[in-house]
């Protein structure tokens, strides 16, 4: 029967499981082939493509401690810009200048972290050359910053000393009047609580009651202390987790809030926080579902 059953082309018993295993065998190195091809296409993408696509996103913010005749005020928030950072030197940086200025923000606001530390493959540039960049933003009410923990790493009076002897203005504990128009608000800019003190009352000691006032900070786990009457609080630090995955979100952030506090426009209790993902890289040079943005705030 044997012989009948191979004369038909019909495998004798013995053959099924051979081939089957063979089949799963194919089956298996093309899954993981396909694999392999799928992780290099998206790791190419994070350590290559990401770090490039500077985006600009536009958001329009109704803030109930902001009054009407500021209504509409353009606001471009810039933070961790990292510059040495793989795909983020200084043509780069000059590139950013450009597309800010040719968005027309009313007032530029730096949150920090403009140098960079340990970035692999990274390249440390002065913060010198970074602040004559810088100083060719445009905006009628000025640029504003704060610094960082990266730039008190880097010897923060000297970063400090770049800026103010390029035009840029650089708070720290203190508020800054600035007026449009007829109107006058407040600008008050936070130390940096990693290197420094966070001396809140103050920075507000310099504010008039009734008076409206954006806060401006490197890191956002100061928001919890931030009082009610604040129109808005703006932040970086976080870069959006750098790495933000579909359904689970952004996995490592650094603060202690964990995904609160990680990106975009937070309201609680009816007080409010713009956290930008930022524009460059640290610690690894990799970006994933939060690109380098420009963040451009008008504020109603």
């Amino acid at each position: 029967m044997d012989q009948i059953a191979d004369r038909a082309g019909k495998p004798a018993p013995g053959e099924y499981a051979a081939r089957a295993r063979s089949r799963w065998r194919r089956l298996f190195f093309r899954a993981l082939g396909s694999f392999v091809v799928v992780v290099s296409l998206l790791g190419l993408y994070a350590f290559w493509f990401e770090q490039r696509r500077l985006v600009l996103n536009e958001n329009t913010l109704e803030l109930p401690h902001w009054p009407e005749p500021l209504s509409g005020t353009r606001v471009a928030l810039l933070s961790d810009l990292h510059v040495g950072s793989p795909y983020w030197h200084l043509p780069e940086l000059e590139g950013l200048v450009e597309r800010t200025n040719q968005a027309q923000p009313d007032l530029v606001l730096l949150a920090g972290d403009y140098l960079i530390n340990g970035v692999r493959f990274g390249q440390w540039i002065d913060p010198e050359s970074i602040a004559r960049v810088l100083s060719r933003l445009h905006a009628p009410l000025g640029v504003v910053a704060v610094l960082g923990n990266h730039d008190w790493w880097n010897n923060g009076h000297r970063v400090r000393r770049a800026f103010t002897s390029n035009g840029i203005t650089v708070l720290e504990n203190e508020a800054l009047e600035l007026k449009r128009g007829s109107e006058s608000f407040f600008v008050v800019g936070l130390a940096d609580p990693l290197t420094r003190h966070v001396r809140l009352d103050e920075a507000l000691a310099g504010v008039p009651d009734g008076a409206p006032f954006l806060v401006l900070c490197h890191e956002p786990d100061v928001f919890p202390d931030v009082p009610e009457r604040a129109a808005l609080t703006l932040a970086g630090h976080t870069h959006g987790g750098q790495v933000r995955l579909p359904l689970l979100g952004s996995l490592v952030v650094p603060s202690q809030y964990g995904q609160r506090y990680a990106r975009g426009h937070v309201e609680e209790n009816g007080r409010h926080l713009f956290v930008t993902s930022g524009v460059g890289t640290s610690i690894f040079p990799v970006r994933f579902g939060v690109p380098p943005e420009i963040a451009l705030l008008t504020l109603r």
